[in-house]
């Protein structure tokens, strides 16, 4: 109604400058107006290009309501089928990415057509709603986290464009926007990717405001940066078809021959141009974390798989730890996960009552922090988190006295149940729970020791991605609602279990939350003696 009444205007104020023109035509003209017919001839053609003019006017109002129906009716159909769950909508990575670009780029767009010709109200909602919208920051972040995946999971840009990876496609400007965050990054690995993915759906035929040689122009430079100049120049030259006039692609080919001619120079053939394109270790960023290669290996399920002998020392059981009161009736569930170090899961350890409570608990709660308490170990990518305490809720209390029976060990020096939701591509890199010889202040502020233990609960299944692994020995662990993994971090001795470094891999698809409880040293003085040899 708004947009309509602002059309009528428009077309009253176009219909004024319309008799305005015509009465300033007819005033000038207005010696010969009756005595030549030639006069009245040109007032016709006048007219009619007022007309014509007044025509585009009206067409260009009409595509403008068109866009804005039209993008009301494809946000209409997503928002009413993503609202319906939004966890699940929000676990596809590509639906989070394009759900980040439009709140930050694509709904400015409208506000800026729509700002052209509609009410006040209109825009000074939308500008309120706007200081809530993610920014550019958020869009990187986004971004980053979709390349994380990519590599990773070894995921092929068109697999992901093309929607293989569950979710909405990508457009060309959804990857030319990949690839220009990867570009303002210096991550030119990324940045080739995701051009030649956009130039490639440009090839196909798909309709889209960024032409080709802007994409070219970018991905010339990222090919040209990882050294192979010929096909730098290769591309430079395809540019220069579409575009003879263009000033950088013209210097560019200039420089590009002049390098390749010193090259020919050159006894040493370069080993640039040998590199397997595929080999993404070698032409991804330099890397701080020295063990990636393994981590994402077992994030891809690429484990270390177990020997028969190995697999028959692993045991289910019913277990109720010594005859523990809370346990006679209902023995809890164990399955032997790994033997060294012993990791344990335990089933139905968590009901879904009592995860959707924990849920409820924390999400008013977390926070965008590092989910360690250790310095020095800082997540990529780490999850929202919030602690809970036995006071917030029973449900709480009840879950603490369950693990003491279940473990044996003191909750009364354990830190409090830290609930941890991952997001797009969320991980935690590989790190260790307990508080190492180099570290002897860690937990100086608890007062409770080193963290003696881990318990961990699933409180979601996720579909793709999310497994717990143990990067020293090859372990995975994948996530399964309603089950727990309990580790020791040290020995009987008291000394770190350095077999127990592990990282969460990231979520591919779905959506992941955790909680776990931290055990500490302090109380358990009798429930697991001190052991007389350091790796016992």
């Amino acid at each position: 109604l708004s947009l309509s009444l602002s059309l009528s205007l428009s077309l009253r104020m176009a219909l004024c400058c319309l008799a305005f023109s015509l009465f300033f035509q007819a005033l000038h003209a207005h010696v010969d107006f009756f005595t030549s017919i030639g006069q009245m001839t040109d007032l016709l053609y006048t007219e009619k290009d007022l007309v014509t003019s007044l025509k585009d006017y009206i067409r260009a109002e009409e595509n403008k309501l068109e866009q804005v129906k039209q993008w009301v009716e494809k946000l209409d159909t997503l928002t009413s089928t993503a609202t319906q769950d939004p966890e699940g909508f929000l676990g596809h990575p590509v639906n989070a990415f394009k759900l980040v670009k439009r709140l930050n780029s694509e709904w400015a767009d409208l506000e800026n057509l729509v700002l052209q010709d509609t009410s006040d109200g209109f825009i000074s909602n939308l500008t309120v709603q706007r200081q809530h919208f993610p920014t550019d920051e958020d869009q990187n972040g986004v971004a980053k986290a979709l390349l994380r995946l990519q590599d990773t999971y070894q995921l092929s840009a068109h697999d992901i464009s093309a929607g293989d990876l569950p979710g909405d496609r990508m457009t060309v400007e959804d990857c030319f926007e990949l690839g220009k965050i990867a570009y303002s990054e210096a991550d030119y690995y990324h940045t080739e990717l995701w051009m030649a993915q956009a130039l490639r759906q440009l090839d196909d035929g798909e309709d889209s405001p960024v032409d080709k040689v802007t994409v070219m122009d970018y991905l010339s430079y990222a090919i040209y940066q990882q050294g192979e100049l010929e096909r730098a120049l290769e591309l430079t030259m395809r540019m220069l078809k579409l575009d003879p006039t263009h000033q950088r692609a013209n210097g560019n080919m200039k420089f590009f021959e002049f390098q390749l001619e010193k090259q020919r120079k050159v006894e040493e053939v370069e080993e640039v141009e040998q590199l397997d394109k595929r080999d993404v270790q070698m032409k991804r960023s330099k890397d701080p974390l020295p063990e990636r290669r393994r981590y994402e290996q077992l994030c891809r399920g690429e484990g270390v798989k177990m020997t028969p002998r190995r697999r028959s020392r692993l045991f289910c059981r019913y277990s109720d730890n010594g005859r523990k009161p809370h346990l006679l009736l209902a023995p809890v569930k164990q399955e032997d996960e790994w033997d060294r170090p012993h990791i344990v899961r335990f089933y139905d350890i968590i009901s879904d009552y009592e995860i959707e409570k924990v849920k409820e608990l924390a999400k008013p709660r977390v926070s965008s922090a590092p989910t360690s308490g250790l310095t020095g170990e800082p997540g990529t990518g780490a999850a929202s988190c919030a602690w809970l305490t036995g006071h917030d809720h029973p449900v709480i209390s009840k879950i603490n006295q369950r693990l003491e029976d279940v473990t044996g060990l003191n909750m009364d020096t354990a830190e409090e149940l830290q609930v941890a939701n991952y997001g797009v591509g969320g991980q935690y890199e590989p790190h260790f729970d307990f508080g190492r010889k180099d570290e002897p202040d860690a937990f100086k502020e608890l007062g409770t020791g080193n963290r003696i233990a881990t318990w961990l609960f699933y409180m979601s299944d996720v579909p793709a991605g999310g497994a717990t692994v143990f990067t020293d020995v090859g372990a995975a662990v994948w996530p399964k609602k309603g089950t727990a993994v309990f580790w020791y971090n040290l020995f009987a001795s008291g000394e770190g279990d350095y077999s127990t470094r592990h990282a969460a891999c990231p979520v591919l698809v779905g959506n992941k939350w955790v909680s776990n409880k931290w055990i500490h040293e302090r109380g358990q003085e009798f429930r697991r003696p001190c052991g007389l040899s350091e790796m016992e």
